[in-house]
């Protein structure tokens, strides 16, 4: 069944390719597709002329202001689509381009939803999928709520391992506070990216500071902002909800898993990949030295080889 779209374009990637691939055409289109109720925006990398694998890898971004798919991921996904991947990269309900909603009572519930929808709208059975932080946490849902549409999961600092356990971080408390008090600024979100998210600013340019800005004072997004701190009566029920440390069926889940994390994460406390690799059953872990929370863009080289080898003994 193929995808509704409202808009849809087609270009070369400008990205560099890896040695040795110069004759492959990276092609990238961008589509509206409907998922259940949510328009969700999607570019999709196909290598022309190269190497085809069976299943597709879809990536999900994590949920800093502004975030979006291809913002998080312009340095890995080319990798991943010379190597033959149909890659995927949606931006998730309350970001981007997709439509702003999120059921706040159980965003990562939700978020596994939208998977689920989204895949049923892409006719997609199972997929490889990699996630960071706030997306991290909505794959290892779906593990958890579908461990037969996950064929395996790549998590980088993945939000939600332990988080009922002890104080909060500082970035944890930057993230949350974002759209508090005076509301959004750029300085809140230069501080946010190049203090809490990187271990090592001098990737992050202005323009990339400036473009998420923009999508974080998005007057729906101001209406309704996606990641708050949760409140209310159902607040105890929600976080209980957000924490998989307390999740039995973690013990359970066979998906084959890779945790990256860097050790200099100030969002998302590192301890939660040796716990992961100790709970879930074929965990893998693989931490980086001077390295942050987005370690996909401060690593790019080594993430996108390690990602890379880790799938080929998982095939």
């Amino acid at each position: 069944m193929p995808p509704s779209t409202s808009q849809r374009s087609s270009a070369p990637s400008t990205q560099p390719p890896p040695p040795g691939s110069a004759s492959i055409e990276v092609r990238r289109t961008e589509s509206t597709v409907r998922a259940g109720a949510r328009d969700i925006f999607v570019t999709e990398l196909v290598a022309e002329g190269g190497p085809t694998r069976e299943l597709p890898m879809v990536l999900l971004h994590g949920g800093g202001p502004g975030a979006s798919g291809m913002s998080n991921y312009a340095r890995n996904v080319d990798a991943f689509a010379l190597d033959g991947y149909r890659v995927l990269v949606p931006d998730m309900p309350a970001y981007g381009r997709s439509t702003k909603e999120l059921d706040r009572s159980d965003p990562f519930g939700d978020l596994a939803v939208f998977l689920r929808s989204l895949f049923d709208a892409l006719d997609i059975d199972r997929a490889h999928l990699l996630g960071n932080s706030l997306g991290g946490a909505a794959v290892l849902r779906l593990a958890l709520d579908r461990p037969d549409r996950v064929a395996s999961q790549v998590l980088m600092g993945p939000a939600g391992i332990g988080m009922t356990r002890g104080l909060p971080s500082r970035g944890m408390g930057k993230l949350f506070g974002y759209y508090a008090g005076d509301g959004p600024s750029r300085e809140k979100l230069r501080e946010f990216i190049t203090e809490y998210l990187v271990f090592d600013a001098s990737g992050v340019t202005e323009e990339m500071i400036e473009e998420r800005y923009r999508s974080s004072i998005d007057p729906e997004v101001l209406a309704a902002p996606p990641l708050r701190r949760p409140s209310g009566l159902t607040a105890p029920r929600t976080v209980l909800r957000m924490d998989f440390t307390r999740d039995r069926r973690i013990a359970a889940c066979t998906v084959p898993t890779l945790v990256v994390w860097g050790v200099d994460d100030k969002v998302n406390k590192p301890s939660g990949g040796p716990w992961l690799a100790r709970h879930l059953p074929h965990c893998d872990l693989h931490l980086y030295s001077r390295t942050g929370h987005w370690a996909q863009f401060e690593q790019p080289d080594r993430f996108n080889r390690l990602v890379r080898g880790w799938l080929e003994g998982v095939l």
